[in-house]
């Protein structure tokens, strides 16, 4: 069979331009060395999938060329995706901060788009690797294990190095690099940070435990979830603050971001004098973090028997803890990998390879990272959708 266009990858951004190169009446090969398609998709958002965010904008992405993504973004709206969803009738609700998540399960949302792709003009091989991309004159040959495969047109849509066990390899990063593209170092995103020595302590001690807090990074700052576990730190404004971290940087934490403590201490000392300081710092915060904030300064008994020196100690590591992680739980456990095909060798206008016409990136494989909750998601739709509609049978 003829195709028009070959896509590797039957993930996210590589289903969403199948189906809408379909739409073009173009024939479509969709490959992939797993046997499902969609698996990030049906992992996404604890099996519900966070399919996008309504306030997406490019402040919500990291990327060495920070304006490349926002042609795309502006072409491609979280409302164009939502319109969609509506369409096809999957229920969905807001569940805070603009996050959007199917009410059912992520499969409504593969459903979706394998519906997209209609057999007539959409083929998926699935469990095929692609051993070898090859370029003679104006076409591309790839080679799996049983065939040969020539089309005009080769999309990437293989994501990044995040999350291994279902699949995820480094293919489209030396199909670049086989073409001449350049490739932004990668590191783990969106992933738990860890510890060494006390801190680590620590993390274990207060396994499990949940707090709201504000997370910084020099300049940048996150306020949501924190979660103590038996590696180190995790929850949302870890996560997202892992975006920004590098080895050797300190990040500082808030644990009581809706006081000021030092203010609040002083007062408590008049008002609550006869009060055990565990005691006191508990209003604000769990018992057994409050009791590790006590364990760490040292800082026992009445809160009337405290020096100023002492209450100044305890607000300053409950408001502004200095924190110094030695790295993070990597690949296997980050939702995104930050870094890949470099944006300034592809044309924002389609995503086609400057100097390889014919040769498109998508998705997670760009150098192109948004924040927690859905901005991944808008990105793979609307880089999927700039590669669609400027191609043409």
């Amino acid at each position: 069979m003829d195709f028009d266009v070959i896509v590797i990858g039957a993930g996210a951004a590589g289903l969403f331009f199948a189906g809408l190169a379909a739409q073009k009446g173009m024939k479509v090969l969709v490959l992939d060395h797993r046997e499902k398609i969609g698996e990030k998709i049906r992992i996404s958002g604890g099996g519900r999938c966070n399919f996008t965010n309504i306030y997406s904008q490019p402040s919500n992405f990291l990327s060495q060329n920070p304006h490349f993504a926002k042609s795309a973004l502006a072409r491609f709206t979280p409302d164009d995706f939502l319109k969609l969803v509506r369409k096809y009738g999957i229920p969905y609700h807001e569940k805070k901060m603009g996050q959007m998540f199917c009410d059912h399960s992520a499969q409504d949302i593969i459903d979706m788009l394998f519906a997209l792709c209609p057999e007539q003009y959409v083929t998926f091989q699935l469990g095929q690797p692609v051993q070898a991309v090859q370029r003679q004159e104006d076409k591309f040959t790839l080679t799996t294990a049983d065939q040969h495969i020539s089309c005009p047109r080769l999309v990437i849509a293989t994501g990044g190095l995040s999350i291994p066990k279902i699949g995820a390899t480094g293919f489209g990063y030396d199909v670049a690099r086989q073409f001449g593209l350049n490739v932004i170092t990668t590191r783990p995103a969106l992933v738990p940070l860890t510890f060494d020595d006390e801190m680590a302590r620590i993390c274990r001690e207060l396994s499990g435990l949940s707090v709201e807090a504000k997370v910084m990074l020099g300049t940048i700052a996150f306020q949501e979830g924190l979660l103590f576990s038996h590696r180190g730190l995790t929850g949302p404004s870890i996560l997202q603050i892992s975006s920004y971290w590098q080895e050797g940087m300190d990040i500082t934490v808030n644990l009581a971001p809706q006081e000021q403590l030092d203010k609040w201490l002083q007062e408590a000392q008049k008002s609550k004098g006869k009060q055990d300081i565990h005691t006191v710092l508990s209003a604000v915060m769990p018992q057994r973090l409050a009791a590790q904030i006590c364990n760490v300064t040292g800082q026992t008994g009445r809160i009337s028997e405290l020096s100023k020196k002492s209450l100044a100690t305890l607000s300053t590591l409950g408001n502004a803890w200095q924190l110094h992680p030695i790295g993070t739980e990597g690949y296997k456990k980050a939702e995104v990998t930050l870094g890949g095909v470099d944006t300034h060798e592809l044309s924002s206008k389609d995503m086609q390879a400057k100097r390889c016409p014919g040769l498109y990136f998508i998705g997670e494989v760009v150098d192109v990272t948004g924040h927690l909750g859905g901005h991944n998601f808008q990105w793979a739709w609307a880089s999927a959708h700039a590669a669609a509609t400027h191609m043409s049978v």
